[in-house]
C-alpha cells in the first residue's frame, strides 16, 4: 500500500536522518563498562532487594531481546533510506543493550548468587516475568507482526504506539528512574556505578527511538491518516500493564521512589508523550535528545 503523505521524513535533511546521524557518534561499548564494584555491593544487599534487584535487571534484559525481533517488521515495511538506516540503528543497539544485560547477569549477578550460597538462575526464567509484562510485550509482538499482514497507516500508528510510545517512552523511563534513584552515585543507598553507567547509555540511545517514533506519529497525525484517539486508546489500554509493572518497581526497604511514586510517574509519562505529539515536529535531535525525548 502506498502511504503518501503519511510516509514521513523521506527529505536527505529528515529527523530519522539526523537521529541516524547521533547513533552513529553515540557509540559506547557494552563489555568496557566497569562493573566489578558492583559485584561487592551486591554481596551486602537484603535478600528480598537482591531478589527484586534480579527481576529488574532481567525485565530490562528480556525486554531488549524481545524487541530485537520485534522490530523486524517495522523495518521490512518502512522504505525511505533515512528510515532504513535509522532502524538498522535502532536494532543494533537493541542488540548491543541486550549484551550489556547478558554481560551483566553472567559476570555479576551469577557470581554474586554464588558468593551468598544461591543456585545460579538464568535471566530468562518465568520466574522473574509478572503476567502483565508478558502481557505487555505479546501485544506489541501482535501490533508490529500485524504490519507484515497489512501495512495501513492504523497499523503503523498503532505499532509506533505500542513500542516507541509506550514501551520506551514510558515503561522504560520509570525503569530508569528506579534504578537511577535507588541504585545511582548521588543516593544515600548502595551503588551499582556499572549498572548505572550502562542504563544512562541505553537512556540515551533509547531517546532518539522515542523521539523517532513520536515523529512518525505526528505525521501520520498530521497526514489525516490517522485519529489521534486511536492512539489514545492504545495508551489507555497499555496503562493498567504499565502500572501494574511499575508498582512493582519501588524498593520498600532503600532509598529510592515507591511503588506509588513510580506508578504517578507512568502517568505522568503518558500524558508528557501524547503532549509532545503536538509539538514534535518542532523538535530537533541536538545532543541532549535523550533528555528532551527520553529523559526526565
Amino acid at each position: 500500500m502506498q502511504l503518501g503523505e503519511a510516509e514521513a521524513d523521506e527529505r536527505p535533511d529528515s529527523r530519522a536522518a539526523r537521529y541516524f546521524q547521533h547513533a552513529t557518534s553515540g557509540h559506547w561499548d557494552p563489555y568496557a563498562i566497569d562493573i566489578e564494584q558492583d559485584r561487592e555491593t551486591l554481596v551486602d544487599l537484603g535478600r528480598r532487594p537482591f531478589t527484586q534487584f534480579r527481576a529488574t535487571v532481567a525485565m530490562f534484559g528480556a525486554g531488549e531481546e524481545a524487541v530485537v525481533d520485534d522490530l523486524l517488521p517495522l523495518a521490512t515495511v518502512l522504505e525511505a533510506d533515512d528510515d532504513q538506516r535509522f532502524v538498522a540503528s535502532h536494532l543494533y543497539e537493541e542488540a548491543r543493550h541486550a549484551a550489556f544485560f547478558d554481560r551483566y547477569w553472567t559476570d555479576v549477578i551469577n557470581p554474586v548468587e554464588e558468593i551468598r550460597g544461591l543456585e545460579p538462575t538464568d535471566p530468562t526464567a518465568d520466574r522473574w516475568f509478572p503476567d502483565a509484562y508478558v502481557e505487555i510485550f505479546d501485544r506489541t509482538e501482535t501490533a508490529m507482526g500485524r504490519l507484515l499482514e497489512a501495512d495501513t497507516p492504523e497499523n503503523r500508528a498503532v505499532a509506533y504506539a505500542h513500542y516507541h510510545l509506550t514501551i520506551e517512552g514510558v515503561f522504560a523511563q520509570v525503569g530508569f528512574r528506579a534504578i537511577r534513584e535507588t541504585f545511582g552515585p548521588e543516593t544515600d543507598g548502595p551503588t551499582v556505578h556499572g549498572l548505572t553507567e550502562g542504563f544512562e547509555h541505553i537512556r540515551r540511545d533509547e531517546g532518539r527511538h522515542v523521539g523517532f517514533g513520536l515523529a512518525k506519529l505526528e505525521a501520520l497525525l498530521a497526514s489525516g491518516a490517522v485519529d489521534r484517539e486511536r492512539i489514545e486508546d492504545v495508551v489507555s489500554t497499555l496503562a493498567p500493564l504499565i502500572d501494574d509493572i511499575a508498582g512493582r518497581m519501588g524498593w520498600k526497604r532503600l532509598p529510592g521512589p515507591s511503588g506509588e511514586e513510580l506508578v504517578t510517574d507512568a502517568a505522568e509519562q503518558r500524558a508528557k508523550r501524547l503532549e509532545q505529539l503536538a509539538t514534535e515536529t518542532a523538535r530537533e535531535p541536538e545532543s541532549d535528545s535523550a533528555e528532551r525525548n527520553g529523559g526526565r
